[in-house]
């Protein structure tokens, strides 16, 4: 999968976790855990946008770093919602199998990315 790609995989997900947040039954926790996840998912997205703009490869690394993170997050908020009954696992699974694919690959890629933050 090349950088385009997988920009344009981060950005379908984030549209995916939004549509799915203005369907979640309203109320304050769901509110509240829902804007999270938004934050969280489409963070992944704009930051690997600006990762692949890099100007070094250590900021390359940096900001690798940033999308692992908004990654890992984006996982907690789902269970959150399923831990508060808000939402049944089954009804999201694929979406948070996606976001889990999504933070192995960034996962990966950071580790590569510090290996050779320094090399010319």
């Amino acid at each position: 999968m090349n950088a385009d790609e997988l920009k344009n995989r981060t950005k379908e997900c984030a549209a995916r976790v939004v549509k799915f947040v203005e369907n979640l039954e309203r109320g304050k926790a769901t509110d509240i855990i829902g804007k999270q996840l938004i934050r969280s998912a489409t963070s992944v997205a704009a930051n690997y946008r600006a990762a692949c703009r890099s100007r070094s490869r250590a900021d390359f690394a940096n900001k690798l770093g940033i999308v692992e993170g908004e990654a890992d997050e984006t996982p907690f908020w789902f269970e959150t919602l399923i831990a508060c009954n808000k939402v049944e696992q089954d009804d999201v699974h694929p979406l948070m199998d996606e976001v889990e694919q999504l933070l192995k690959i960034f996962s990966a890629s950071h580790i590569t990315a510090k290996r050779n933050r320094y090399l010319k």
